[in-house]
């Protein structure tokens, strides 16, 4: 059972997004002295979790400073308008490409009501609250923000989606990666051994931006990285390149099956899986094939779908 709140070192913390299922989804909240920020929200239905995290590290809404998104994915950044509402003396922060869908979200909900359907949507994400422009910051690559003297070094990783930055602290020299730097759950761990596979998922997937984007993060040499799917992760140099290698894996079996006309999709989704099962299998994963393909379907359906995009866009 993932705890609700993880603490860490140098200030850090993990609260659980309680999105679908507990240990999925992490929002870190990144304290200094009297200062707070979070990076990632979760969507609305995470609010109340944070709430109880503030109230259990005794930060008041004056005390966050920045709401930070590292992508407008909304299970990243679908609670960024309800928690800037809450606290407000806060700024959000956002990638310049993602920086208009937070002001205006009318097509960044469309598009996800595309990816999940309607009611789906409304069950996980509620609505979606605007953010006054005059409350956005937009962070380019190489800019950085001080959070009460800790200096916050923003970078554009794109790959995942080209509206995607990380964030390296350089306190601790730990990278808030979003989902560029894949994805590691905690139930896959193997004697504090971390699995990672990455995130294809619709609709901006570019394998070799993707690539780029992970050496990026690894030439500040980071001691961890924080991810939203989920939490810490330290042995960084070998999941860097098993990240890189899955990559090449998984385009290799949307290559396989691209012709294949109406089964494609349903063959994408099979590869895929097995392929993530034979690997879990390597890695001494204790869990049966059933609960690990529990754990994993969501992942597997929506990465079969950013993966049938980028083949379908040459």
């Amino acid at each position: 059972m993932t705890e609700t709140l993880q603490d860490y070192d140098d200030g850090i913390a993990a609260i659980d997004a309680q999105h679908i299922r507990p240990g999925l989804a992490a929002i870190h909240l990144l304290v200094e002295g009297d200062k707070a920020a979070f990076i990632d929200t979760g969507t609305n239905c995470s609010v109340p979790g944070v709430l109880e995290a503030m109230q259990r590290k005794n930060l008041r809404p004056e005390n966050i400073a920045y709401v930070i998104v590292t992508h407008v994915h909304l299970d990243h950044a679908g609670g960024a308008g309800e928690m800037m509402r809450l606290f407000p003396e806060a700024m959000l922060v956002v990638h310049p490409r993602g920086a208009r869908h937070m002001i205006d979200p009318t097509k960044l909900v469309a598009g996800s009501v595309a990816v999940y359907g309607k009611e789906s949507f409304r069950r996980a994400y509620g609505e979606i609250v605007p953010v006054s422009a005059n409350r956005v910051i937009e962070a380019s690559h190489g800019f950085t923000l001080d959070l009460n003297g800790r200096r916050l070094l923003f970078l554009d990783t794109p790959g995942h989606a080209r509206h995607h930055f990380c964030v390296f602290d350089e306190r601790s020299k730990g990278v808030f990666t979003g989902d560029t730097f894949g994805i590691s759950y905690r139930e896959f761990d193997v004697d504090g051994r971390e699995f990672i596979f990455p995130t294809t998922t619709p609709v901006q997937f570019e394998p070799e931006a993707a690539h780029d984007s992970i050496d990026l993060i690894m030439s500040h040499h980071p001691r961890a990285a924080y991810l939203t799917h989920y939490g810490r992760v330290t042995q960084l140099s070998r999941l860097a390149d098993d990240l890189h290698r899955t990559l090449d894996d998984f385009v290799d079996i949307a290559e396989g099956v691209r012709d294949t006309g109406a089964v494609r999709h349903q063959r994408l989704v099979e590869g895929l899986g097995n392929y993530l099962l034979e690997r879990l299998n390597a890695h001494g994963c204790r869990l049966s094939h059933d609960e690990a393909l529990t754990l994993l379907e969501n992942d597997i359906e929506l990465n079969a779908q950013g993966l049938a995009v980028w083949m379908d866009r040459g």
